[in-house]
């Protein structure tokens, strides 16, 4: 494939560029807020995705009967890079991963309900798959969803939910059969203000904030269940493979290393220039190769589901996931060796080397490789779908 973007894609990108210039203003634009962090949170950032919906750019690669353009996969991953290397908001849930599975498994009512609202920039999502029980083992929750009349009655608990305490509503895996495990999970989308639901905020080692959400009584209308009853499992493993490309974007991984170099470019330890220095020019050397594997698997990702027409392609994304979030860790650690004791200064320290950016990144970092799928699980895709290992190898 070619690596490189076209003309019509480089006049996109430049598109982007000039509307960032214009309203990636400090209340939405912040690069010390790392990766996952970017997102819509606050009033200036739902304004935000309203110029970018009137733009056109929200839902680009959807079909145009739900208001798309059908344009390829790869101009969304322009403009979500572009979002994500200045500090602003992403696409992110609503576009990225409950548009796009309500597209292909929703039912008339829920994409008519739904998709015109994510598409304008008026709704904001929140996920609910992992349980105190049940990290990474999506196909071991048991957040109960009993049929009651028209509907279904929710007991339980999930954790780990960012974006719950703003959240419009809450997408939502639940066990409907106990006697099946991947076979018995279902979709649903419950409204975050349903009187039955307590959110718990959870501060984070990266200084944001996540969720324990509890549903007690909680009764939905079987109208706002997803799909088909059973195949939740299918659908969210549809849905993670989109998260995990999505919601980790390369752009920022890069930001933060150009900031290294550039401060490398004066930094000095014991009156000689650290640039000089062999062991800091292999590790840059080092850091700027596995940039370029990082994009390229980015890229491939974006190039097989084009080619798939549309459908997530599963190695490919726990591919870039593994790598990606192992290259931000590394990254991390590169500033903080290089940046010496002032390193450990806390971000915006006005004294401290890169803005205090160093100790920031080491500890989100850790989050990024936990998110969407640790990368033990990741590594476990890999080798079963692309190596073809045993399950218990």
């Amino acid at each position: 494939m070619d690596f490189e973007f076209s003309a019509e894609e480089q006049a996109f990108a430049a598109e982007v560029e000039r509307f960032l210039d214009e309203f990636a203003t400090p209340d939405v634009a912040d690069v010390t807020r790392e990766n996952m962090a970017q997102i819509v949170d606050t009033p200036a950032r739902r304004a935000f995705m309203k110029k970018l919906s009137e733009r056109g750019w929200l839902g680009m690669t959807w079909p145009k009967q739900y208001g798309g353009q059908e344009l390829p996969g790869v101009y969304e991953y322009i403009l979500n890079e572009a979002l994500a290397r200045r500090g602003c908001p992403q696409i992110g849930k609503g576009v990225g991963i409950i548009g796009k599975t309500l597209i292909r498994h929703g039912s008339e009512k829920l994409k008519q309900e739904f998709l015109p609202q994510i598409i304008a920039g008026e709704i904001e999502f929140a996920v609910g798959y992992s349980e105190p029980q049940a990290g990474s083992d999506a196909a071991n929750m048991q957040l109960r969803a009993e049929r009651d009349g028209e509907g279904w009655r929710f007991h339980g608990t999930k954790i780990w939910t960012t974006s719950a305490h703003f959240a419009d509503w809450y997408w939502v895996g639940a066990r409907t059969d106990a006697a099946k495990k991947h076979d018995g999970i279902t979709l649903f989308l419950i409204p975050m203000k349903h009187p039955g639901l307590t959110v718990q905020p959870m501060p984070t080692i990266g200084d944001e904030i996540t969720n324990t959400v509890f549903f007690d009584d909680v009764w939905v209308h079987d109208d706002y269940r997803v799909g088909e009853l059973g195949a939740g499992f299918q659908y969210i493993s549809e849905a993670l493979d989109l998260e995990r490309f999505t919601m980790f974007t390369f752009s920022p991984i890069e930001q933060r290393f150009e900031e290294l170099v550039e401060w490398l470019r004066a930094a000095s330890r014991d009156g000689e220039p650290l640039r000089q220095a062999s062991h800091v020019r292999q590790k840059i050397a080092q850091l700027a190769t596995q940039l370029e594997v990082a994009r390229v698997l980015g890229l491939r990702f974006v190039a097989a589901a084009t080619e798939v027409g549309g459908k997530p392609p599963t190695v490919e994304a726990s591919e870039y996931k593994l790598y990606a979030t192992g290259l931000s860790q590394r990254v991390a650690n590169a500033m903080c060796d290089l940046a010496g004791p002032g390193g450990q200064l806390r971000v915006h320290t006005a004294e401290a080397p890169l803005r205090g950016r160093a100790e920031m990144s080491y500890r989100y970092s850790v989050i990024d490789t936990i998110g969407g799928g640790a990368s033990e699980i990741q590594k476990n895709i890999i080798a079963r779908r692309k190596l073809g290992l045993p399950k218990n190898f």
